[in-house]
């Protein structure tokens, strides 16, 4: 199965994430398909940025997005509308 989560990056107490297309298999920070977008826990107001028409591309082949990613999917969602 094909999921869309985080891949962490960053060091130690300064976390920084990819949202990555990744086969559900492979472990968090290892190879992915494609970037579809980034956040970043400790900036300041809207934190993440997320490529919206890729997002809905790999949802609509059966990709599953991990409960923090759909949240951040239904916010850019909201936003763009």
């Amino acid at each position: 199965m094909v999921a869309i989560r985080l891949n962490r990056q960053g060091s130690k107490d300064r976390p920084y994430y990819k949202i990555v297309v990744v086969d559900s298999r492979v472990r968090r920070d290892g190879d992915f398909i494609e970037q579809v977008g980034t956040y970043n826990p400790m900036a300041e107001g809207e934190n993440y940025t997320l490529d919206l028409e890729k997002v809905e591309k790999w949802i609509s082949n059966g990709a599953q997005p991990s409960e923090t990613v759909a949240s951040m999917i239904k916010k850019a969602r909201a936003a763009k509308a």
